[in-house]
Parts: C-alpha cells; structure tokens; sequence
C-alpha cells in the first residue's frame, strides 16, 4: 500500500519529503495520466524546451536532465539525429527511474538517484541542463538554481519546462476548471493515490509567475534570462545563460 502522507505538502524539510512519497508512489502511472492529462501536448513542450537549451553548439557534450522523472525530456535530446553526447538524469525519487529505465534501450542516458537540492556532481560539469515540471517542486527554489549555476560550465544553458498560470482571464478561468476539478478525480482515478492529483494544481497556484522566475534565475548568477509562453500560457519555458564564454571543448 502507497504510504500517504497527512497533507498537501508545505515548505522546507516536509515538503521534501511528501514530494518524494507522491512521486515514488504514482510512479508506475505516471507517464499514463501524463501524456492523457495534458492530451499530448506535453511531447511538444519537450521538443521546444531541447530546440531552446542550444545542444547543436556542443553535440558531444555532457547535459543534465535534473528532475529527470520517467526520462522523457532527457530521451528528447537523446533522440536527436545530431547528438553524440551524454545525458545525465537525476531524480531523487528512485521508483521513478526504475519506472522509466525500459524506455532508454541504449540511449546515452544515465540514470542517477540524485537531489537537486544537492546535486553530487563537481563544479562545471555539464554543457547544459534542463529540468522539466521539476523546479516548481522544489522545498527551496532559489537553492535549486544556485546549484544548477554551479554545475554548468560557463556559458551553458539551464532551460526550464514548467506549468504557469495563464495571462489571459477567460483560459485562466477554463484552465482553473479543469486543473482543480477534473484532473484531480481522473488522477486520483488513475494512480489510486488520493491527493497526489490535487497537490499539482495547488503547487502550480502558489509558484511564481514567469516574471519572478526571470528574477529568481538571475539572483542565482545566471544571465541573458527570458522565457516563453506556451499553449496559451499554460505553460512556460525558461532559459539562462551562465555568465562567461565557453572555452574550447567547453
């Protein structure tokens, strides 16, 4: 039986360790609920989050995929036809991995149970990371992206797929229908777990806007932060460039 916590995760050390609990509990479902819950569209915000990370300067780099889940970001990028080099995916819950290790098939993705929070690499180690519906899970948000900053080699890329809450009034109120009504009861339905699929909504609600989330990246030592808006601004993708040139075979 899943061990269920006694309630919507809060800050710091508890929520660490609820987060840890919903997503070793849900893992065997779930690539399932995502792909039906966002109807698909979730494979097009992956594919436009690696276009963004600017892979093609260092094809036989190192990357992270932090938050790494089921591996389909980082499978994303191993994917592609010109890339010849290694991905490594962390995540600190380790049913997750295991859920997803009969999709890499030789991939050049290597799976590490890992907290982001604490990430046990050395300084400047990869060419460029990504994190996706990772950071907004994060017991300590501005601690994440210092350690993202400090693994990077100067001038990679950190490029961060996350869900927003939209711009617009009329999708914001269709978008609120369903992220606190029915995906909820079609989640719960699903992974049999009882609240996993009304923190989601909740953690989304109380998570900074893309705005703050520039700040926050930049307050970390990044630079030449944006991001974009996607599927009308349900969802935002977040680049940063750590400051200095690349050096040769950087």
């Amino acid at each position: 039986m899943p061990t269920i916590p006694d309630a919507v995760p809060s800050q710091g050390a508890d929520r660490e360790k609820q987060v840890r609990t919903i997503f070793s509990d849900i893992a065997p479902r779930y690539d399932l609920l995502n792909h039906v819950l966002s109807m698909n569209v979730d494979r097009a915000w992956r594919r436009r989050a690696v276009d963004t990370l600017g892979w093609t300067d260092r094809p036989g780099g190192t990357y992270l995929d932090a938050c790494a889940g089921t591996f389909d970001l980082g499978l994303e990028l191993a994917r592609r036809g010109a890339f010849q080099g290694r991905i490594v995916a962390s995540d600190f819950a380790r049913p997750m991995l295991v859920a997803g290790r009969d999709k890499l098939e030789g991939a050049a993705v290597a799976p590490v149970c890992g907290d982001t929070l604490r990430l046990p690499f050395p300084d400047a180690s990869f060419d460029g990371a990504t994190v996706g519906f990772g950071v907004r899970n994060l017991s300590d948000l501005d601690a994440g992206f210092r350690e993202f900053h400090r693994v990077l080699k100067p001038g990679a890329r950190l490029v961060v797929l996350e869900f927003t809450v939209p711009p617009n009034p009329v999708v914001r109120a269709g978008y609120m229908l369903y992220f606190t009504r029915i995906l909820p009861v079609v989640g719960r339905i699903v992974s049999g777990h009882p609240w996993a699929y009304t923190y989601l909504p909740e953690s989304v609600k109380e998570f900074p806007g893309p705005d703050e989330l520039a700040a926050k990246l930049e307050s970390a030592g990044f630079a030449e932060s944006g991001y974009a808006l996607v599927t009308f601004g349900i969802a935002a993708i977040h680049w940063a460039r750590k400051e200095g040139p690349r050096g040769p075979g950087s």
